[in-house]
């Protein structure tokens, strides 16, 4: 049993419903914060839910945790308008990583978008290119960015152009292959699962930019004696990357920033450092 505390913001979603679900039911952690304007309908022993404006939200508002996870994410036409759309995709997030960075929480991770990027011709993807820019400027002590493609599941609203994308790519999974597997859909809950995997054994490096197609490949190592290296529980094994001649192996260096500065790795390979897994209780 481990002793770890987890803040998770945007917790109705899709994607936060399986999050706080697998966080709860995740031994490592002891403690699952939600900070949300209404209730989940989730509940478990592990779960606090705190009920807050995000307008006014504060510094005691955010307690210390070891991850804070961050879901918030809408569409201009549930937000009403591109100002109210901007206020939930990039204000509420920045506001509360600042807040978080106050508070001494040492990770945040946070969902974006597959192409992500301030120069893009899509307003989407300039906004959430955007929030990576400021996030990265604000100097957490670690920072991982999760680009998912088409996130799919049962959402609580219906939405006609997700659905209809999804269903397109379903068709066309097939020929999706190369460089094209990053376009696959993905289920958002691989995304939850896959963003606890990196907080609790992915890189340690300041900021880290996980792609879709790594999402869809990580995963939790059976139950096994001895240690566990940071390549096995990636599945790297399987698919090294120095000589893959898979192009959807390779990482999509589409960003468009100093790397040097941030110090931004886009691959988790190390294989000098060793996990002792804890035995399920």
């Amino acid at each position: 049993m481990g002793m770890r505390a987890a803040i998770v913001v945007g917790a109705t979603g899709l994607t936060g419903t399986s999050l706080v679900e697998q966080l709860c039911e995740n031994d490592e952690y002891v403690s699952v914060t939600v900070i949300a304007r209404r209730a989940p309908a989730y509940s478990h022993p592990k779960l606090e839910v705190k009920i807050r404006n995000f307008d006014t939200l504060e510094e005691k508002d955010i307690e210390f945790a070891h991850e804070l996870y961050c879901c918030l994410g809408t569409t201009i036409k549930k937000a009403g308008s591109r100002e109210e759309f901007e206020k939930v995709d990039f204000e509420y997030p920045l506001t509360i990583a600042s807040l978080a960075k106050k508070r001494g929480i040492p990770h945040m991770l946070v969902i974006t978008a597959m192409g992500a990027n301030e120069s893009s011709p899509f307003y989407y993807n300039r906004v959430k290119g955007k929030l990576e820019h400021d996030l990265m400027e604000l100097g957490l002590q670690r920072l991982s960015i999760i680009r998912p493609s088409l996130l799919v599941g049962e959402r609580e609203e219906f939405r006609l152009g997700e659905k209809a994308g999804e269903k397109v790519l379903k068709l066309v999974k097939p020929l999706l292959v190369g460089p094209l597997k990053r376009s696959r859909a993905i289920e958002a809950s691989q995304v939850a699962k896959a963003m606890i995997v990196i907080a609790l054994y992915g890189n340690k490096q300041p900021v880290t930019i996980y792609q879709s197609q790594e999402l869809a490949k990580l995963d939790f190592l059976e139950k096994q004696d001895g240690d566990v290296s940071r390549e096995q529980l990636f599945n790297w094994d399987k698919r090294r990357l120095s000589g893959s001649s898979d192009e959807g192996d390779k990482v999509n260096r589409e960003v468009v920033i100093n790397r040097d500065k941030y110090k931004i790795e886009e691959t988790v390979v190390d294989k000098e450092v060793k996990f002792r897994r804890r035995e399920d209780k």
